[in-house]
């Protein structure tokens, strides 16, 4: 089955088109390997992708070929991605200015510590 299939069916993604977008700027992974938007899905493989707010790894436990209900669709899969941030949490990560330009690289390591993200 398709990834992007997959991630729509399961509602982990709003639409299909965002899932195989998704795909298509390499951040989705199976078992470790980038993948396309194509890329084959099987039971027991792990799924990872950056979520705006955090890693996700998700565990693959069924195909569903159709977009179904969510009770239905929480069913197929185990995630195992860390908890969400508090609301304190993201705020804690300071914002720059605008204007500021890109972050060194020092900021840059620093900005991932706070979010957690191991450099």
């Amino acid at each position: 089955m398709r990834i992007d299939v997959w991630l729509w069916a399961v509602r982990l993604t709003k639409s299909r088109s965002v899932a195989a977008d998704l795909c298509r700027s390499g951040k989705v992974r199976i078992n470790g390997k980038v993948a396309k938007a194509s890329a084959s899905v099987a039971v027991g493989d792990r799924v990872t992708w950056r979520d705006p707010l955090r890693d996700r790894d998700i565990e693959v436990v069924e195909l569903l070929p159709k977009r179904v209900g969510a009770p239905v669709a929480a069913k197929a899969y185990l995630d195992h991605s860390p908890a969400l941030p508090t609301r304190v949490e993201r705020e804690a990560v300071g914002l720059r200015d605008r204007g500021a330009g890109r972050p060194t690289k020092r900021e840059r390591r620093e900005i991932d510590r706070l979010r957690g993200r191991q450099p």
